[in-house]
């Protein structure tokens, strides 16, 4: 079966990432092509061996786009069109459909209650994604809570499967010469206590937050490590000094090295505002690191005492900090429930079955709820 995949961007970001480890599990052939921005998951995964093709849209109303995407797809004889993140879903769906592959569908990673990818869910948004969504046979939801907010928004819930994000478990895995390793490299301590976040520097992740709630606990042996880049670093920045701890808040950038980076952590903190699923809480915990999160979809129905829930709310948020650091843990203890429901394995093997079942009408993915 040969499938493709259109995506809005391939800059290093939660569903780019995601998408390399889908195909690096992927029984089917498959291309990816990029609206824009070919960063750096397409030269990850041009290295896995996949063919990447950046269409070059210049402006995000480019409808010279449509007829360049329609004429790959029909070039390529694709079996599957599968469409990731709102701009690749708009230009995506309606391109394969003039195309006339068999099945069109669509991942939905992040909707949230008032934004669709940082942009403002206005009706016409909602139109154009609506309009759109015809043209597919199905919406993969990454959790149950999108799947209600795309009901809500008016996705047929019917056209709905639930099947989770997955985790590549060697990707974040404790490693102790790491950890060593990377304290040497920032110069932190290596007996520091580190409270870590991880992300895109975005203001609805809110580590402005976690830096006022952790700041007055920032004494010495201690230190926040941030890793990720984003237009809101300045800002952050400027936080960090307005709380007097800059020298004790360590701005990492955008690394690849996931498992390095959490197993130099003690304590990782989730603080977005609204969250569609939480792969860094679930990547936190599978390297055995205890977590306190403010949202997480991806974590109900699943019992651990490494993860807590904390209120959004600096000085809130500042005594769970505190306990956890006088806790003082040291062993890296993954949570087990997590790697066994979240394995990447077993959900590519899910995705690929939803496109055999679309196409054959055979048994497929999980449906999640009617």
């Amino acid at each position: 079966m040969k499938v493709l995949h259109v995506i809005t961007g391939l800059g290093v970001g939660g569903a780019e990432l995601q998408l390399r480890s889908l195909l690096r599990h992927s029984r089917h052939e498959s291309d990816v092509v990029t609206l824009y921005n070919p960063g750096p998951v397409a030269s990850m995964l041009e290295a896995d061996g996949v063919r990447v093709r950046n269409l070059g849209m210049r402006r995000n109303t480019e409808l010279s786009a449509l007829p360049r995407l329609y004429r790959l797809i029909r070039a390529g004889r694709y079996d599957v069109v599968h469409t990731h993140l709102y701009r690749s879903q708009i230009y995506g769906r309606l391109a394969a459909r003039l195309a006339r592959t068999a099945v069109v569908l669509t991942t939905e990673h992040s909707i949230g209650e008032t934004h669709l990818e940082r942009r403002r869910m206005t009706m016409g948004v909602r139109a154009l994604y609506l309009a759109t969504d015809l043209c597919s046979q199905a919406t993969i939801a990454v959790s149950e809570t999108v799947r209600d907010r795309l009901v809500k928004w008016g996705v047929p819930n019917r056209k709905i499967w639930v099947i989770p994000n997955g985790l590549e478990l060697d990707r974040v895995a404790f490693d102790a010469d790491a950890r060593a390793r990377i304290r040497q490299e920032l110069s932190i301590a290596q007996d520091a206590q580190v409270i870590g976040v991880l992300g895109r520097l975005d203001p609805n992740k809110r580590f402005d937050l976690v830096i006022e709630a952790a700041a007055p606990l920032l004494t010495d042996g201690r230190a926040l490590l941030i890793v990720g880049d984003g237009d809101d670093r300045e800002r952050l920045e400027k936080v960090a000094a307005r709380c007097g701890v800059t020298d004790r808040v360590v701005f990492a950038g955008v690394r690849h090295d996931v498992a390095a980076m959490l197993s130099a952590m003690d304590l990782f903190i989730a603080s977005s505002e609204q969250e569609t699923f939480g792969l860094s809480v679930l990547e936190a915990l599978s390297n055995g690191l205890p977590v306190l999160y403010t949202t997480c979809p991806a974590l109900v129905g699943i019992d651990t005492d490494r993860a807590r829930q904390v209120p959004g709310e600096a000085g809130a948020m500042r005594a769970y900090i505190a306990e956890e650091l006088a806790a003082r843990r040291r062993s890296h203890t993954p949570v087990e429930a997590v790697q066994q429901r979240y394995g990447i394995e077993s959900v590519a093997a899910q995705v690929d079955a939803l496109y055999e079942r679309l196409l054959t009408g055979g048994p497929g993915a999980y449906r999640g709820r009617r």
